[in-house]
Parts: C-alpha cells; sequence; structure tokens
C-alpha cells in the first residue's frame, strides 16, 4: 500500500522535477543568448566605421579588433585581403567577399585563432568604393560563450538532482510531521469507546490539522450528548411503564387470588384504563423518536391557520369551563406534514387547557419569514426556575397547577422536536400573563 506521505513525496519531487529541468533550460539558453550578444554593439559600430575608411580608401593593413578574442578583416571584390586583425595570420579570406552592397547582418562562421581554430560571431557589411565592392567582416569568439554555458550546465547537471533529493528528503520529514498528529488522533479516537465518550483529544497549534481535531471534539460533544438522552430517554420511559404495568399484574394477581370476591366490571375498567395510559404513552414515544429524525419525502403545502381551526375545534366541549378564543391574522402557509403539525399545535392547545383557569386564547400570523401560532392561558404560568425545563421529555411540573392530571409529561418535547423537524420552533414567552407558547415554522409558499 502507497501511503500518503508517500504519494505527497513523490508528487511534489516530480513536480520539482519539471520546474527545475524547464528552469535550467531557460537559464542555459538566455545565459547562451545574452552572452552572444553582448559584443554585438561593438561589433556593429566597427563594422561600420571600417566601412566608411575603406571607401574612402584609408584603410591600414592591421586591424584592431573589437575584443582581443575577436577578428577583424577587410577583403576586395576579388577576395584579396586589404586589412585584417593579427591572430589572421593566414592571407586567406575567412568568407567569400561580397560582389554587390549589403547592408550590415550577422553570420557565423568558423575561422582561424593563431594557430587555432574557433567560431566567430561576425557582423557583415559590403560597401561600395572607387576600387569596388569592399567586404567588412568584425567578429567575436563564441568560445568565452561555450565555456560559460558548458559550465552552467555542468553545475545543473549536478546540482538539480541534489535540489530534489533535498527537496524528496524536506517533504518526507514535514509530511511525516503532519502525519504523525494525525495518526496521534486517530489512534486517541480509537480508543474512545461508546461508554468513554466523554474524553477529548488535544488540539494542538490552530492550523488544519488542529480544526480538525475541534471538529471531532465538537462531534464526540454531539455524540455524548445524544447517547446521554437516549439513556434518560430509556430510564424514564421504563419508569413511566413500569406503574400501569405494576398495577395491571396487582389487579390481575388478587383477581386470580380471589376469583369468587373479584369485581370484574371494576376491574375491567381499571384495566382498560391503565391500557388507555400505555397506549397513549407508548404513541407519544414513537411519534418523540420519529420527531428527531430528519423530514424526508415530499413536504405537503399546508396552512397552519386552518390547522389552528381544526385543533380548536376538537378541544371544544372536551374540557368543559374553558374559554377558547381564536384570532386568525392572516394565512400562515408553510410546506410539510399536516398530521405532525397538527399534532403541536394540538399538543399546545392540551398544555394551555391544562393549566388555563378560564380562557385559551389563539392567534395565527405571519411575519414575513415565518408562520406562527400563538397559545396563551390565564393560569398561573411557569415559573422562571421552571422556564427551561417544561420542554423535558415526562417533565410534568406542579401537578396542582393542572385542571388535569391526565397526560405523559410528553407533550411539550413533541411538540418541540416535531416542530425543528420542519425547521421551525417551540418557544415560552418570557413574561406573558399565564403561559403563552409561539410555534414558528419559516414560510413557504407551495
Amino acid at each position: 500500500m502507497v501511503t500518503v506521505r508517500a504519494r505527497i513525496t513523490a508528487l511534489a519531487t516530480v513536480v520539482a522535477a519539471i520546474v527545475l529541468v524547464l528552469a535550467a533550460v531557460a537559464l542555459v539558453k538566455t545565459l547562451d543568448a545574452q552572452l552572444t550578444k553582448q559584443g554585438d554593439g561593438g561589433a556593429r559600430a566597427r563594422a561600420a566605421e571600417l566601412g566608411e575608411t575603406a571607401a574612402a580608401g584609408t584603410l591600414g593593413a592591421v586591424l584592431k579588433p573589437v575584443t582581443d578574442d575577436g577578428l577583424v578583416q577587410v577583403l576586395d571584390a576579388d577576395g584579396r585581403v586589404l586589412g585584417s586583425s593579427p591572430n589572421l595570420i593566414s592571407p586567406r579570406p575567412i568568407v567569400s567577399p561580397a560582389t554587390h552592397a549589403e547592408s550590415l547582418h550577422v553570420i557565423t562562421v568558423t575561422a582561424p585563432d593563431d594557430r587555432e581554430t574557433e567560431r566567430y560571431r561576425i557582423w557583415r557589411l559590403a560597401r561600395s568604393s572607387d576600387a569596388g565592392v569592399v567586404t567588412v567582416l568584425v567578429g567575436t569568439s563564441l568560445e568565452s560563450v561555450s565555456e560559460a554555458t558548458k559550465t552552467l550546465r555542468t553545475a545543473l547537471i549536478v546540482g538539480v538532482p541534489l535540489m530534489l533529493v533535498l527537496l524528496a528528503a524536506g517533504v518526507w520529514y514535514v509530511v511525516g510531521r503532519a502525519l504523525s498528529r494525525v495518526d496521534r488522533i486517530r489512534r486517541e479516537v480509537d480508543g474512545i469507546g461508546d461508554r468513554d465518550l466523554s474524553r477529548r483529544l488535544e488540539p494542538g497549534p490552530p492550523d488544519e490539522v488542529g480544526q480538525l481535531v475541534q471538529t471531532m471534539n465538537a462531534m464526540l460533544d454531539r455524540l455524548d450528548r445524544s447517547q446521554q438522552r437516549q439513556r434518560d430517554f430509556v430510564a424514564d420511559a421504563s419508569h413511566e411503564l413500569q406503574s400501569p404495568l405494576a398495577a395491571f399484574r396487582a389487579q390481575l394477581e388478587v383477581a386470580r387470588a380471589h376469583p369468587d370476591g373479584a369485581d370484574w366490571t371494576s376491574l375491567t375498567a381499571d384495566l382498560l384504563e391503565d391500557a388507555d395510559r400505555m397506549e397513549d404513552l407508548v404513541h407519544d414515544l414513537l411519534l418523540l423518536a420519529t420527531g428527531e429524525t430528519p423530514l424526508t419525502g415530499q413536504a405537503d403545502p399546508t396552512d397552519l391557520a386552518a390547522i389552528a381551526r381544526d385543533e380548536v375545534a376538537r378541544l371544544d366541549g372536551r374540557r368543559p369551563g374553558i374559554i377558547v378564543s381564536t384570532v386568525v391574522e392572516s394565512t400562515a402557509p408553510v410546506l410539510g406534514d399536516r398530521l405532525q403539525l397538527g399534532r403541536v399545535v394540538g399538543n399546545l392547545l392540551d398544555n394551555a387547557s391544562r393549566h388555563a383557569a378560564t380562557r385559551v386564547d389563539v392567534r395565527v400570523g405571519d411575519d414575513g419569514g415565518f408562520a406562527w401560532v400563538s397559545v396563551g392561558d390565564d393560569g398561573p404560568g411557569v415559573p422562571a426556575d421552571q422556564a427551561d425545563k417544561v420542554f423535558d421529555r415526562f417533565y410534568r411540573g406542579d401537578e396542582s397547577r393542572a385542571r388535569s392530571r391526565r397526560g405523559t409529561g410528553l407533550g411539550l418535547a413533541i411538540a418541540r422536536a416535531l416542530s425543528r423537524r420542519h425547521g421551525g420552533d417551540v418557544d415560552l414567552v418570557p413574561g406573558a400573563p399565564g403561559a403563552r407558547f409561539v410555534l414558528r415554522i419559516p414560510r413557504r409558499e407551495p
């Protein structure tokens, strides 16, 4: 298996090799071009000067070159050497003479230099004179250019591989140091079991790996809270189911021990009441579990105002002595599950009617971004020290304040879970007379 460390090192080395090779080639070519053209200015001026002198007929036999390793040669139309630099000991022309006037241009030739032969960059000019066409040749040696570029190429051939080796070693070391933190984090996370989610990782420096550690710590926080909620849920559900099951068992055992003295009509009524309580509890537990999962599938267009009217109609007659007033300020269109949203509003109405003294007020409207339903009562309200607990599972508060003791203690918890499933929430309005809860769902036109 090829490791991430090896892949990164190989990729960095290959990219660096391509860049260095291209840079080396460009450097050699640039140096060669610059050195080659270095003496062009002097050679061009010297060629023009000699052209004027030769045309005037005042040319000397020995001519001084532009540089010590350069050459100068002037030819007539027949190829005879009219003048040359001292290093051209041969009387023969180094190129063929021009047959007509030529403008100044550059050529490359191989010519003798004392006892050796070298390559020259020569500026050639042909001028007409009284004696005919005169050819002027002024050049500089390319030997120093070749030696300089050769030295540079040799240095690059040795230096580029050495630089690549050093780069690969550096990348291997740096990536190894970075990945060692990742490996340490992996080992620490691997050692965190489902019974030890309270452990957290050490973030270290605030770099990308440190940010990863912070994200993982946040994830562990969420997992820890979720696990704690599950444990509390199981404990609370077990406790709530224990009472009706114990009542079931006690009544059945008494009836079995004394079958002749048992009041079967009363016993049946009690068992049905306990069965209804267990059925309500199990249904609420399943609905609460559903509310904690994301809303999937196609959401249907619905109106919170219509839902509120339906739920108020269901409430009428079930709470004698309670007056329910409904005010619809505007339509409240949303997209969602109508049954679940109806359960949210119904739970708020049930909670208000259990604690109301004489009346329940329902208002519906929207504020542009959210559709809302407000449900309030004129009861004793929620004490400040219980405001954060009313949405907890199985929380019932002080039952002496309620007109009815019936309920599982899951109504507000279900209302909040289902509203959040639709992207909204249910909140207790602080400071309101009695108790007032507001359901807010994002307004969405169908």
